[in-house]
């Protein structure tokens, strides 16, 4: 489906009177007992789909963050049996094309906000040690100039003039399938049975105006990719006095370019020459604390573990609680020696089978110098 605002042909910008002038010429257009043209029909029910969003500050808020991926289980044309999207095309088409008797927008009951989403990016270092990152979100709060209320200074509520209080109204309607009667929630009042008659210039009446804030969130030591924090009360304002939504932030890390996570242990590589895993040597190491002394023990073998306990990453809820920094050895060979090094090597290759080391296969080095001996 096409971006909503432009299926309506208003800015994104566009405030609610705006929206339903727009709606409502459209309607008249393209409703199918007036325009028998093929597609007409179509285009009706795309119509009726884009206001049935953007009408609503919430939905709308949703829409304008993440499009139609935000709307969830809300796509698709509203239930008939609610019929609250399509109230105002009723008010077109059964009122003369007169709008709401009394003229305002419709209101609702108590009714808690949405929670938002916020996808957030950390580094590796970040996401060990903990950070508190300050962000910026657009959502939904109460209207600074009306209270919330909806209503401009010095008026309120008055009972519903279609419905007379009672919140609800039977009609008859005609659709493709033939004609019923049915009752349902006031299109006017929403079932609430009230209206606002001088609606709030800032918000239209909704009570809500969204707005652009700046939040500092902490993010604790040991989170990972898929980490979600709640911050409470920061998602979409409630209406008429419900509560706000909450803000869930989804942690993404990004990775290092030399440690990697395991849990709450860390692993990397270390390289050393033949004569530090021969004889043994102390290195200095990257960890995520910085760099920190290993101990390279004599002998120590290609492929070896060694460990620094406490230097891996603190668990997440207990941050004194830290797993191990692992390093697997890897033991780099020269691809060339100096004939010094090669006569001391030669030395020490001859020590060793003088001792009667064992061998597991025969070598032409160790036959060609030890071969002859007595």
């Amino acid at each position: 489906m096409a971006d909503y605002y432009d299926l309506l042909g208003v800015s994104r910008d566009a405030d609610a009177d705006t929206l339903k002038r727009a709606y409502r010429r459209l309607a008249r257009q393209y409703h199918p007992d007036i325009n028998k043209d093929p597609g007409a029909e179509d285009r009706f029910k795309e119509i009726g789909r884009a206001y049935e969003v953007l009408s609503d500050p919430q939905t709308r808020a949703r829409y304008d963050q993440f499009g139609e991926a935000g709307l969830g289980g809300a796509a698709g044309m509203p239930d008939m049996g609610d019929m609250g999207g399509f109230a105002d095309l009723f008010e077109t088409f059964f009122s003369g094309f007169g709008g709401a008797p009394g003229g305002g927008p419709r209101r609702r009951g108590p009714r808690q906000g949405d929670d938002l989403r916020l996808d957030l990016t950390i580094t590796f270092q970040e996401a060990v040690s903990g950070i508190e990152k300050e962000v910026q979100i657009r959502h939904l709060e109460t209207c600074s100039t009306c209270k919330g209320s909806g209503a401009k200074a010095g008026s309120g509520p008055t009972t519903c003039p279609t419905c007379g209080g009672a919140g609800q109204v039977r009609r008859a309607t005609r659709t493709p399938f033939g004609s019923f009667t049915q009752v349902a929630a006031c299109p006017t009042c929403e079932g609430s049975g009230e209206v606002i008659a001088d609606p709030c210039g800032a918000c239209g009446g909704q009570g809500l105006q969204q707005v652009r804030k700046k939040l500092r969130i902490n993010i604790p030591a040991g989170v990972d990719s898929g980490t979600r924090l709640r911050v409470a009360s920061e998602g979409n304002a409630g209406q008429r006095g419900g509560p706000a939504g909450d803000l869930y932030v989804f942690l993404s890390v990004q990775p290092h370019p030399h440690l990697r996570r395991d849990g709450i242990n860390v692993q990397s590589e270390v390289t050393l020459n033949y004569l530090q895993a021969i004889l043994g040597d102390t290195i200095e190491v990257e960890t995520v604390d910085g760099h920190e002394q290993l101990t390279i023990p004599p002998g120590t073998q290609p492929g070896a573990v060694l460990s620094l306990q406490g230097k891996g990453i603190p668990r997440l809820g207990n941050p004194v609680a830290r797993g191990n920094h692992l390093f697997t050895v890897k033991v780099q060979l020269p691809t060339r020696i100096t004939d010094h090094e090669r006569e001391l090597l030669e030395e020490l290759a001859g020590h060793h089978t003088r001792k009667g080391d064992k061998h597991p296969h025969k070598s032409g080095l160790f036959g060609g110098l030890f071969g002859h001996r007595d």
